[in-house]
This record gives C-alpha cells, sequence and structure tokens, in this order.
C-alpha cells in the first residue's frame, strides 16, 4: 500500500492567536458547525485503528489547527502510547510533524517533540515589524519575540524544525530582508506560502492582500538571494525553489500544488469529520466521519464528489504555454471556480510567467550542478 498522509486538527481552528488573515478562521464560517472542539483520545485512537486495517506500509500524522498544541501535551503523550502498545502486524512506521504557531511552546513541549522525533514546522513572517503587523496574540499585541523564544527552544533540544512564511503584501515588499533575517538567524529550512483571500472576496481586496505583480517582485528577489547562496556552497532550502528543481529533474515534487493534481490527502476535524484537503474543510466537500467510516468508503465518496478529477482540468491559456510544465496550473484553491469541465486561471499565473522568464536560466544552472555533483 502507498503511503498515507493524515491532517489532524486535534484542536479544531481554535486558537490563541488572531492573525490578521487566518484562512482557517474564515472557513470556520463558511460551514454549518465552525469550531469541532478538542478532539478525544478515543477519537484518535480510532484514526490509530483505521490506519491499522488501511494498511500502509508508512503513515505521517501531520497535526494543524488553528493551533494544535491546545490539545494539550497529555493527548499527544497519549498517542505515542497508544502507538506503542497497539498490535501492529502490518509493521505500519509512523511519523510525526506538527504546525504550530510556536505562542505556546515551553521546555516539555520541545522536549517531547525531539524524544518522539517530530518535525516542527513554525510559522514565522519575518523580522518584528513584519511579523508583528498581522500576526498578533488575543489581546491585539504582537507575537514576534515569543515566537523567536520558541525557536531558540527548539533549537536548544535539537528538534528539526522549518519555517512557514505567509506572503502577505507586506512581506511581498521585503523579500530580501527576511531572507537575510533568516540567514542571520541560521534558519536553514523555509516555507513561503500564498496568502488567501477570504472565500467569495474578489482577490486583492484586503489590506494584506497578495497581488501577482507583487508576488512576482517577491519570487524573483528572494531568488536572486536564494541563488548565490547556491553557488556559493550555502544552499539554503527552499520548498518551492526546491520542487522546482525536483520537476526538472523529472521528479514528483512533494508539494501537491505543484503536481497539477489534488492528492488523496486527509484532513481530519477534531470531531473525527473528514476533508480532502486543508482550503475544502467546508460542508460541500464532507468525506464523511474517521469513527464511522473507513478509508476505502471515504474514497469512494472522494471519487463520487469529483473532487480530485475536477483538479486536473487545465486551463485553455495554460496549454500552449513554455512554462506550464513547471507551473501546472498551482494550486485548486487559487483557480476557483474550478468544476466538472472547466477551470478558472491561477490568480498568480502572471507572477509565474514573469518569474520563470526571469529565473529559468539560473534554475537550469543549479540543476546541472546538482546532476554533476552526484
Amino acid at each position: 500500500m502507498p503511503p498515507i498522509n493524515l491532517l489532524i486538527k486535534p484542536a479544531s481552528g481554535n486558537c490563541n492567536m488572531r492573525c490578521t488573515y487566518c484562512f482557517y478562521a474564515d472557513e470556520q464560517e463558511h460551514r454549518s458547525v465552525a469550531s469541532r472542539g478538542i478532539m478525544s483520545k478515543d477519537t484518535m485512537h480510532k484514526i490509530i485503528d483505521q490506519v491499522m486495517e488501511y494498511g500502509a506500509q508508512v503513515c505521517t500524522l501531520a497535526f494543524q489547527g488553528g493551533e494544535p498544541t491546545l490539545a494539550g501535551l497529555d493527548f499527544f503523550q497519549d498517542l505515542s502510547r497508544y502507538i506503542a502498545d497497539a498490535a501492529n502486524p502490518k509493521k505500519i512506521r509512523f511519523q510525526y510533524a506538527i504546525q504550530t504557531n510556536g505562542y505556546g511552546v515551553n521546555e516539555e513541549w520541545a522536549r517531547f517533540w525531539a524524544e518522539n522525533r517530530y518535525l516542527v514546522g513554525i510559522s514565522l513572517d519575518g523580522p518584528k515589524e513584519i511579523h508583528d503587523r498581522y500576526r498578533k496574540d488575543a489581546m491585539g499585541q504582537g507575537t514576534y519575540n515569543r515566537i523567536m523564544s520558541s525557536i531558540r527552544l527548539l533549537e536548544k533540544y535539537h528538534v528539526d524544525y522549518n519555517v512557514l512564511t505567509v506572503v502577505t503584501s507586506a512581506a511581498a515588499r521585503s523579500g530580501q530582508k527576511i531572507y537575510n533575517f533568516y540567514k542571520k538567524n541560521k534558519i536553514q529550512y523555509q516555507q513561503y506560502i500564498e496568502c488567501l483571500d477570504p472565500l467569495g472576496d474578489a482577490p486583492g481586496g484586503q489590506e494584506y492582500s497578495l497581488t501577482p505583480k507583487r508576488y512576482e517582485g517577491f519570487l524573483k528577489s528572494l531568488f536572486d538571494a536564494w541563488y548565490l547562496d547556491v553557488k556559493a556552497g550555502r544552499p539554503v532550502y527552499n520548498r518551492y525553489f526546491d520542487n522546482l528543481l525536483m520537476i526538472m529533474n523529472r521528479q514528483m515534487p512533494e508539494s501537491c500544488s505543484m503536481r497539477g493534481v489534488c492528492g488523496d490527502q486527509w484532513v481530519i476535524e477534531a470531531d473525527g469529520c473528514t476533508y480532502p484537503c486543508d482550503f475544502y474543510a467546508l460542508d460541500q466537500w464532507l468525506l464523511g466521519n474517521i469513527r464511522k467510516d473507513s478509508f476505502k468508503e471515504m474514497n469512494a465518496k472522494r471519487e463520487e464528489l469529483g473532487f480530485v478529477q475536477w483538479s486536473r482540468q487545465v486551463h485553455e491559456d495554460c496549454r500552449n504555454c513554455p512554462w506550464y510544465p513547471l507551473c501546472r496550473g498551482g494550486c485548486r484553491r487559487n483557480r476557483e471556480p474550478v468544476g466538472c469541465d472547466s477551470t478558472g486561471k491561477n490568480y498568480f499565473c502572471s507572477a509565474y510567467k514573469g518569474f520563470f522568464e526571469y529565473a529559468y536560466p539560473r534554475l537550469e544552472e543549479v540543476c546541472r550542478q546538482i546532476l554533476q555533483s552526484r
């Protein structure tokens, strides 16, 4: 059986911060039940039971929110004990990851993650003035100092971590400033994602909105700095650039937004409700509930809804585009509306085109360098 990847929301969309641009807080407001509360240990046990029955050789349990640490450390400790004590005749190997805002991280969390080999993603939007602009706590105060302290704790306990940066309008104007800040702080593993506008809104209408023009400038600026470090023998992991290199080396990119089609993902809410994607945890895309429905049954529902099939649609403008083999249409969320026989064009299309025209010769150069070093 192929690996199975579960994105679990043990605290639903509940959070101890109030980020201005939070896409999941917006998503919650577009479904009949906004918050699903805190996941019970019994529901988490049922998830593991279902995985054992499914029988994949490898299972990745990735926890996200809202803020997943609100489920409490005991919830995760209980999970470790349950897996250790469970009968595992198929020898399924479990891997762990968690995406946290870092606000509640303490020594106990850091020690636990180190001992259990969690890959930790921590949300940071760059230097203090950029981060604090949109990532505030419940009292409306900036969170930068607290998050940086959490990063130092992860380093103290040798926890594997990467930084996730949301590219807002403010961040897009400061690509190299953010990159150099991370470099100064020895943050070697970086992921940047486009800021999303609220569901149903015309793109670009918010103060934080990322426009294609700004995103193009950001990608070019970031690439220039990244390229110089690669050429100097000081490579920094950038998820987007590294996935482009995978495509150019005829490999399957690990980022689902760069594959040209949605994958068989599993997003499990705190009450067990299961959805096909983090961006589509909405009533119309409900696959079932992990407490009573098997993965096989929910896969059948995914097929019935056409979620993956619809994502295969290629926009007419993309068919003859020289950059489509690299772009592949981008994330479905940025191509809405997507239907059974048509798709919109990616909102950031012009940004990708401009970036590829600017950077492709140097991407080829780096690709050749990698091949020659093998």
